[in-house]
This record gives C-alpha cells, sequence and structure tokens, in this order.
C-alpha cells in the first residue's frame, strides 16, 4: 500500500522508464515521483495495463513541504509515450504532473491514458503538449492545464491530436497564455454541461491570453464560455460543436474565424468580442439573447458571465466586419448586436431575430455599411434597422402590417418575375431586411406570402420555382436604403449623422390581392 517508483538522478539526459504492466499503490504519496532528472521519458509497453493510485492524504516531512501533488509526478520535463495504457487514480489531489514541459505522444489506436482525479487531471506548469493517443479525464477541477503565470513563453497549452474526453467540474483546457488546437478529437463536459449553473469558471477551452484553432473536431459542452481567450480568438479551420450556458466562443479583445465550421447549439450570446472579424467558415448560431455581439471590456475569467455580468461597455469603436462566409443566426435576442460599427463586403448572413419589439434583427450604434454579399435578417418591428446611407450596396427594410407566424414563406421578385427573396424566418416576424447585389434602385417589386417553393430550403432559403401564395404589396426602390410596408413605431435603419435613413414606405397599404 505504500509502494513508489522514485527517480532522481544529477545526470544529463534522458531517465527511460518502461512501465510494462505495474500496478502501484500508494496510500501516503505519490506512487511516482520524479524528484530530479533532466528529461524523464515513461513508456508504456504494447499491450501492457499499468494502473497508479494514491491516497487522500499524504505524508510530508515537514510543513513546509506540498510537493509531490499528483499521483504521477516529475519535478523536471516528462514525456509519457507508447501503446499501453495508464489508469491513475487520483484520491489526494492532482493525476499527472510535470512541472517543466509535459508531452504525451501515446501511440494512435492503442495508447491510452485514463485519469480519475479529485483536482486537475493533468498539468504541464511550463507547457503541455498532445501529440497522439486516448486520453480519458474526469476531474474535480480542470481537466488539462499549463499554470505558468511567471513567463510570458511558458503556460502554453498544445492539442496537435489525440482522442481527448474530459468530464471537468471546472475549465476543460486551461492555459494560461496560449491554447493552440491543430488536430485531434476533443470532447469536453465542463461544470456539469450547459444547462447548469457553475459555482466556478467552467469554460471548455480557456486561455489567460491566446487560443488558436487551425484544425481537429471539438465538442463543447459548458455551463460556462464554450471557447474563451482573454486577448485574442483565431479560428482557421477545423469543426466546432459548441453548447454553452453563456458565450459561445468570447475573447475580450478580437476574435477572427478565417474558416472552419462552427455550430454555437446554445447559448446566452453566440460570438462575443470588442472586435469580430469574419473572413471565411461555416457559423451557425443559436443564442437566447445576442447572436453576435461587439462590446467593449472584458469578462475576464469570470465565473460564469451569466446574463448581465459581463462589463461590456454600452457604446464605441467596437466593430463587426463580415468579408465572407455562411453565417446563419437564431437570436432571441438582437441578432447582429454592434455597441459600434458593422462592415459588410461578402459573404452570406441569415438572421433569424427576435420577436420582441424592444430587440431588432440589426443592432448598431455607430453604423452599418454593407458593400456586397447577402444579408437577410427577419425580426420584429419596434427597434428594426437596416444598413446605413454609407452603403454602397442597396438595401431593403420591409415591415408587414402584422405579425407573421414563423415559418410564413416570404417572397420578393422584380417586375420581370426574377426571384430576389424566397425566405421562411424560423421565429415570428413582422420585418425583413435585405441586401443583394440584385437590389436595384428605382427598380420595382412585389412581396408574397404563403405559396410554395420547390426543393429544399438551406437554412430558410429557397433557390427553387416558386408558387405564389398572397400578394401583400409592390413599391418602388428608391436609393441606398428602401424602407416599405406598414408604418410601425420605432427605429428603422441609420445615416452617418444617425437619424433615420432610407425613404418612406411607398406604394399601396399592404393587402390581401392574389396575384394576377
Amino acid at each position: 500500500d505504500n509502494g513508489q517508483l522514485a527517480v532522481d538522478s544529477d545526470a544529463d539526459g534522458d531517465v527511460v522508464l518502461l512501465l510494462a504492466g505495474v500496478d502501484i499503490t500508494n496510500a501516503a504519496g505519490a506512487p511516482i515521483n520524479v524528484r530530479n532528472a533532466d528529461n524523464t521519458i515513461i513508456t508504456l509497453v504494447d499491450g501492457t495495463e499499468n494502473r497508479l493510485t494514491d491516497g487522500a492524504e499524504y505524508i510530508f516531512p515537514d510543513a513546509e513541504t506540498d510537493e509531490p501533488d499528483a499521483a504521477l509526478f516529475s519535478d523536471d520535463d516528462l514525456t509519457i509515450n507508447g501503446g499501453g495504457t495508464l489508469i491513475v487514480t487520483a484520491n489526494y489531489n492532482h493525476g499527472i504532473v510535470g512541472k517543466d514541459d509535459l508531452a504525451i505522444d501515446l501511440t494512435p489506436g492503442s495508447g491510452a491514458i485514463i485519469v480519475t482525479a479529485v483536482n486537475d487531471g493533468i498539468k504541464g506548469r511550463d507547457s503541455l503538449l498532445v501529440q497522439g493517443g486516448a486520453l480519458t479525464i474526469d476531474a474535480g477541477g480542470d481537466g488539462m492545464q499549463s499554470n505558468n503565470d511567471e513567463d510570458a513563453d511558458k503556460g502554453v497549452v498544445a492539442i496537435n491530436g489525440g482522442d481527448i474526453t474530459i468530464t471537468a467540474a471546472e475549465d476543460g483546457i486551461q492555459a494560461e497564455t496560449r491554447l493552440t488546437v491543430s488536430g485531434g478529437d476533443l470532447t469536453l463536459t465542463t461544470g456539469g454541461g450547459s444547462t447548469v449553473t457553475a459555482a466556478d469558471s467552467a469554460k471548455g477551452l480557456k486561455a489567460g491570453v491566446d487560443v488558436t484553432i487551425t484544425g481537429g473536431t471539438i465538442v463543447v459542452d459548458a455551463a460556462d464560455d464554450a471557447v474563451h481567450a482573454n486577448a485574442s480568438i483565431t479560428i482557421s479551420g477545423g469543426v466546432l460543436q459548441l453548447a454553452s450556458g453563456d458565450d459561445g466562443v468570447h475573447a475580450d479583445a478580437t476574435l477572427q474565424i478565417d474558416g472552419g465550421t462552427i455550430v454555437v447549439s446554445k447559448s446566452y450570446e453566440g460570438l462575443e468580442s470588442a472586435v469580430i472579424v469574419i473572413n471565411a467558415g461555416d457559423i451557425q448560431v443559436s443564442a437566447s439573447d445576442d447572436g453576435i455581439n461587439v462590446a467593449g471590456g472584458a469578462d475576464g475569467s469570470a465565473v460564469n458571465g451569466r446574463p448581465g455580468q459581463n462589463q461590456f461597455a454600452a457604446s464605441g469603436d467596437y466593430r463587426l466586419t463580415i468579408n465572407g462566409g455562411n453565417i446563419t443566426v437564431d437570436a432571441l435576442g438582437d441578432g447582429l448586436d454592434a455597441n459600434g460599427w458593422i462592415e459588410m463586403t461578402g459573404g452570406v448572413v441569415i438572421v433569424n431575430g427576435p420577436t420582441a419589439n424592444n430587440n431588432g434583427a440589426l443592432d448598431y450604434d455607430g453604423g452599418f455599411s454593407i458593400s456586397g454579399g447577402t444579408l437577410v435578417a427577419a425580426g420584429s418591428a419596434g427597434m428594426a434597422q437596416a444598413p446605413d446611407t454609407t452603403s454602397t450596396q442597396n438595401s431593403l427594410l420591409y415591415t408587414f402590417a402584422a405579425v407573421q407566424p414563423a415559418g410564413t414563406l416570404v417572397h420578393i421578385e422584380d417586375a420581370a418575375g426574377n426571384t430576389l427573396l424566397t425566405f421562411t424566418p424560423a421565429h415570428d416576424f413582422q420585418s425583413i431586411v435585405l441586401s443583394s447585389p440584385a437590389l436595384a434602385d428605382g427598380a420595382t417589386y412585389t412581396v408574397y406570402t404563403g405559396g410554395t417553393a420547390d426543393g429544399a430550403a438551406d437554412d430558410g432559403l429557397y433557390t427553387g420555382a416558386y408558387t405564389p401564395g398572397t400578394l401583400v404589396e409592390s413599391f418602388a426602390a428608391a436609393g441606398v436604403v428602401t424602407q416599405a410596408g406598414a408604418q410601425v413605431g420605432g427605429f428603422r435603419g441609420r445615416s452617418p449623422g444617425g437619424g433615420p435613413g432610407g425613404q418612406p414606405p411607398s406604394g399601396p397599404p399592404p393587402g390581401g390581392a392574389e396575384r394576377p
């Protein structure tokens, strides 16, 4: 019950330990304790199962001593490789700790580490690198962590491969400075999942400075933010499937998306940062409040930034820039919310916005300039806004006389019968904003509701032939921003000076006449 494999070597070079079926239990200390070694390599021999188990209390020589603090502990660099299995049961504190650099490079398909720990699962103080193998972690603290806060070049976590499953009471993977994911399959559940209110920080991926994701498959169910950085987040590849009790992806300073697939299936706010730049990627966001929010300030790594807890400024030079990508937002609050400015030069953006009149599918304080791409935003009418008159691409804000039920087909075509829009909003709606290169100043357009459309919808958009339902209104587009339909109280569109933009409603009042 008090077995221990201890390493104490002053020699330079590697100390290699081959584990080929060991079962070490120590009720009062660490089963493996590397006190001193230049670099220790633990190889899990192919086909073997190895077990390390400690007790709930360690016995130290004096009150000042608090290490080792893990069932597998190294005071220096540590590498774990091989094709066997290591099962660590840590009843005292952490599972595996390397106080310098910790690298895990197991043989894919056979190498495995299983950790159950009352506190953190796997820690590399200076750095933690995972190259391959299967890692399963059940932790009462953080799942994986690098926590050196004294050197800006340390406190780093890099996930380049592996099949990683983490269930953690606190953060899933936490880096004091930088966290990068370039490969692997990650499944993280933190704080009990997105339906739970966590008492402590329970983020999925978290970094004190930057998060960079270039590849891999990442599935997160987090009570707190699914992906969080105190400075910036860059996503250029990979597949992210995120469910969050707070923000899907949150960066205090900058969030840049250059590619990949991001699905935020549950969140309070989907994407949030002071500056958001979307250049490419497939993005789907579902939010109980704002879908995409740009605002200033920081919530740091505060516990569970639930509604109203993020200390973001109300307005300022905060920007949402959309240069490309396919973006779908389903929000009960504002769809695109900028406490500053929005600029769109390309891409496809679809917003299924709020039903309450105190929110809007589009909500900006500074301005919204659009020069390219396709924008479709449906929502309530009370605070509806369109892009402003600084735009070089034309926009339409159409307001219905009454709220239309969710799933109502809306069709807009020109005088020649060419389709401008065929769309079924996911929520009840009274306004639709459309901006498209096909929308022409001076042209006459007709709005229909109901009817049928051939083919299947892609995020509510149809491209097949339309069979008409009820003719609502015909109107002439006039200027950069056309407002048509019913007069509804509230704010609709902005000019650079902050006043209402666009044109007054035109054409006959909404009616129910059938198409000739």
